[in-house]
Order: structure tokens, then C-alpha cells, then sequence
């Protein structure tokens, strides 16, 4: 579908002086059964899992295995499923596509070159997650601002052009204590990680906890230059259709 101006705005109006679960619910009877969450059971994500599956919102959340996550994430995703009784959906690598590229370039190539990691990450995760947005409108995330240079100008509601759904970053302009103290408040499941320093948790191999004093990201894919940590999830050239809401 193609989301004009209008569409944008006229969500945005709508998100005044609303918490999170009550904007959820607009956007989910505006939408019926095409809002989804993405989980990588991050703190963020889990704030906002809670939100969900707490206030009973009909938002489908799901999350993409990529084969390579930390015992402590599918710790984390057992346990969530336990507390709020419900069996979070995974997308997996498309199986020949992944045995192709590991056979041709080894199990652990992402070391090698920016083109085998990104290769490597399309197949684990690119591909899937196309997969699990297709047929969807809205997609909620839970990036934040203090996450990325790049992520500092994001509109909490945008156009995402490369999977045809509008974006919506809730927790957009959380800091870091807000989401730790939300978590302990709630007593939301959170994955230990954090405790050991890792901020933004990925694949086991790609993924270290950073030192006092480092950028957030600088625990991410850590052998290579700074401005090429991404891994095509969140490709920041969709359309920023609004700026703010609440």
C-alpha cells in the first residue's frame, strides 16, 4: 500500500497525549491483524513485549533465529514465553540459501570481508524478516535514539520504503535508565547480557560487550569500521513522513 502525507499525519494527531499501549490500540483497529513487532528479547524489546502481551493488544510479535543467537537469548525467550503464556513466533534462514553460503564460504567467513558479513546477514536475517512483514501494514521496532548516530534524527513514525510498512519506534527517545527501570518496575524477563555489558545483542560470533566509554554499537561486528555496522534491518533511507509523537 502507499501511505500518503496524510495517513502519516493523521496517525501522528491521533498519538497525542497517548501512552503506548493506548496508541497500539488505534493503530491495531485501524489496522486489524497487520501489526507486528519485531524481538531480538533486547531490553528495549522486552519493554515493549510487555506492553503488548500485558495489555492483551492483538500485535503479533515475532522474532528471527538466525542459528547463531547466545544461550542466554533463547533463555530469555523461553522464559517470556512462560510469564505472559504465549508462544512468540520464529522466521528462520531459508535453509538451501544458508547451506549454499556456508559451504562455498565457511562457517565463520563474516570475519573475512564487509561483503561475506553482509552476504551472511541477509541470509540470516534480511531475508527472513521480509518474510515476516510481508502482508502487514504497521511494524513496530524498538531502536532507540541513543543506539546510533544515525538513529538520533529518526522520526518515531516513518515510511519504510524497502519493505512497504510504516514504522513505529515507540521507545525512540527512551534512555538507557528509563528502559532498566521500566524492566525492573514491570519485572519483565530480560536477557543477562546486559549485566555483563552487551547493549545491542546479536549473533554470538558478531556480538561482545563494550568497555566504559564506548559507542553503543562498538560491541557489534567489532573488526570493522564504525560507519558500516549495520546489518540491513533498519536501512535508514525510508521516507521520514513525521517527526514526533507521543
Amino acid at each position: 500500500m502507499n501511505y500518503t502525507q496524510n495517513a502519516i499525519d493523521l496517525l501522528l494527531h491521533q498519538s497525542n497525549g497517548l501512552s503506548i499501549s493506548e496508541f497500539l490500540k488505534v493503530l491495531t483497529d485501524q489496522y486489524p491483524g497487520q501489526v507486528t513487532f519485531s524481538s531480538s528479547f533486547s531490553y528495549e524489546d522486552q519493554a515493549i513485549t510487555h506492553e503488548i502481551l500485558s495489555n492483551q493488544l492483538p500485535v503479533k510479535i515475532f522474532t528471527l533465529d538466525t542459528g547463531r543467537m547466545f544461550p542466554e537469548t533463547y533463555s530469555v525467550w523461553s522464559s517470556t514465553n512462560a510469564t505472559y503464556q504465549t508462544h512468540i513466533k520464529a522466521y528462520y534462514p531459508n535453509e538451501q540459501k544458508l547451506q549454499d553460503f556456508v559451504e562455498a564460504n565457511g562457517p565463520n567467513s563474516f570475519y573475512e570481508s564487509v561483503e561475506n558479513r553482509k552476504a551472511c546477514c541477509f541470509i540470516r536475517k534480511v531475508e527472513p524478516l521480509k518474510r515476516a512483514l510481508a502482508g502487514n501494514a504497521i511494524w513496530v521496532t524498538g531502536l532507540r535514539a541513543e543506539h546510533s548516530p544515525d538513529r538520533k534524527n529518526l522520526p518515531i513514525l516513518e515510511w519504510d520504503e524497502a519493505n512497504q510498512v510504516i514504522k513505529y519506534h515507540p521507545l525512540l527517545h527512551w534512555t538507557t535508565e528509563d528502559v532498566k527501570k521500566y524492566i525492573q518496575i514491570n519485572r519483565v524477563p530480560y536477557n543477562p547480557l546486559h549485566d555483563r555489558g552487551f547493549v545491542s545483542i546479536g549473533c554470538a560470533p558478531c556480538t561482545r560487550a563494550i568497555q566504559p566509554g564506548e559507542d553503543f554499537r562498538a560491541g557489534r561486528w567489532w573488526w570493522e569500521d564504525a560507519d558500516k555496522k549495520e546489518c540491513g534491518l533498519h536501512v535508514h533511507e525510508a521516507t521520514p513522513l513525521a517527526t514526533s509523537a507521543s
